[in-house]
């Protein structure tokens, strides 16, 4: 009775006005801040105000933050006098009103669809830098493959190549402490995005940091999928690598990933200090296959994947192809894919048939029987299947680290890559369709009323998952 007394002598309508003050909070708060909040996202945060005001409360101010960033007005944005190339000029006009980097023309472009053939193409990547090199990654593993990537680094570090590496504190939670004070003590500069006690008015601890990609001497640039642990990499006794994506760009794409770098670098640190600017100004190829970054997250005001994607469900005319590890999408997104269907556009979709994420596993398949129902092909890969792909016609194909879910389309900061060369989309899309032919068909029987009950359940914080 004696360690709580101020709950104890709280009438029942003290409680009430608690909890109409911390509604009331939130109210404030989103709309002083304009967040925009997905739908599932609200209900949760105001049933859990509700219900337990006094922990929702406190945790709505640490956590609720989702943009850091704020819209600007715009004029109208007019298509480019000098952009005559064909395809997804849509694309490009709705990422330009959205403050996304304009697309670049590359000297060279190069995917890795198999594991081993990434690893030995970004370690000589690395090997390679003769001045910096700059790396963010969601995990780094504390296995034989994390051993020997922090090994590289510290040898690079001792050449006299700064090194920058940027590790997301929950991805990376795990890392072997040893390991990072190997790479310290080598000369490597290590910070961590958003660990779990840090200055709330620098972050918050649910937004995460996914984006990967490693940055050499600012005019090459390795992404895609792929974390920095075995799995994603090397087979394994009992166990092949995941079926990833990963890929290697030559040209000004590197400079505009660099500067990307330099800002969550700056965010990890919470003041104002910048990585040097690289010397050159340009290296564009003039006949080039055009390539543009699409970053998302709180740094941009808009959820700049996800509106891509939405227009390309109204935009396409033949097909969507897409491809990643886990699909708990909101009803917008659904349904515009849907409604693709109706109109006759091949909506192909394939998924791992069992992923690492069993709660995704089952919020998907409300999603999955929707999306069967009207006409789409949902597909079910027999293995591990990480890659993060979308191809629309054959005018756009975004490849990087954005999952079809709330969480990376909502709350994490991520980095696609847009690709608007025709021998780019053909080589995403034939890949894609090599999944196919290995995948089943999921089978869109409804579920018993407990499954049906379960799902809506894991469902309701699908923007969490």
């Amino acid at each position: 009775m004696g360690r709580f007394p101020w709950m104890i002598h709280l009438s029942a309508l003290e409680h009430a006005a608690f909890v109409l003050g911390g509604l009331l909070v939130y109210v404030v708060v989103t709309r002083i801040s304009k967040q925009r909040r997905h739908p599932s996202a609200a209900i949760a945060w105001t049933m859990t105000i509700a219900a337990v005001p006094y922990l929702g409360v406190p945790l709505f101010l640490l956590f609720g933050t989702r943009k850091f960033a704020r819209a600007r007005r715009h004029a109208p944005i007019a298509a480019s006098s000098g952009d005559t190339d064909t395809g997804a000029a849509w694309a490009r006009q709705l990422l330009a009103s959205m403050e996304v980097p304009a697309p670049v023309r590359s000297h060279s472009i190069a995917f890795d669809n198999d594991g081993a053939t990434a690893r030995r193409d970004l370690f000589a990547l690395i090997e390679g830098a003769r001045e910096r090199v700059d790396i963010s990654t969601y995990v780094l593993g504390a296995d034989a493959f994390g051993a020997a990537f922090a090994d590289l680094l510290c040898r690079r570090a001792r050449a006299g190549v700064r090194v920058h590496l940027l590790l997301d504190a929950i991805g990376s939670l795990w890392m072997a402490r040893p390991q990072l004070r190997l790479l310290r003590a080598a000369g490597v500069e290590v910070r961590w995005f958003m660990p779990l006690l840090h200055n709330p008015l620098r972050g918050r601890t649910n937004l995460r940091n996914h984006r990967k990609m490693v940055i050499c001497d600012g005019s090459l640039m390795w992404s895609g999928g792929r974390n920095l642990r075995g799995e994603y990499f090397d087979d394994a006794p009992g166990s092949q690598a995941w079926v990833d994506l990963s890929f290697i760009v030559k040209g000004s794409l590197a400079l505009q990933a660099q500067a990307l770098f330099a800002r969550d670098w700056r965010l990890a640190s919470g003041n104002r200090d910048s990585l040097p600017a690289p010397a050159m100004a340009t290296l564009d190829a003039p006949d080039g296959a055009r390539v543009q970054l699409v970053p998302s997250g709180p740094d941009y005001a808009d959820d700049t994947v996800y509106a891509l994607l939405l227009a390309g469900a109204y935009r396409a005319n033949r097909r969507i192809l897409a491809v990643t590890p886990y699909f708990v999408p909101d009803d917008a997104l659904v349904s515009a894919w849907c409604m693709a269907c109706r109109r006759g556009v091949e909506m192909t979709l394939v998924l791992p048939r069992v992923s690492n994420h069993r709660l995704a596993d089952w919020a998907r398949e409300r999603a999955l029987r929707e999306l069967a129902g009207a006409g789409a092909r949902v597909l079910l890969y027999p293995a591990m299947l990480h890659a993060k792909l979308v191809v629309i016609d054959d005018d756009l194909a975004l490849c990087g680290s954005v999952n079809l879910d709330g969480r990376s389309l909502f709350l994490n900061f991520e980095l696609m890559t847009a690709f608007h060369g025709e021998a780019q989309i053909a080589w995403l899309a034939g890949w894609a369709e090599k999944q196919v032919a290995q995948s089943a068909p999921y089978d869109a029987t409804p579920p018993a009323l407990w499954r049906d009950v379960c799902e809506g359940v894991v469902r309701s914080v699908g923007f969490q998952l």
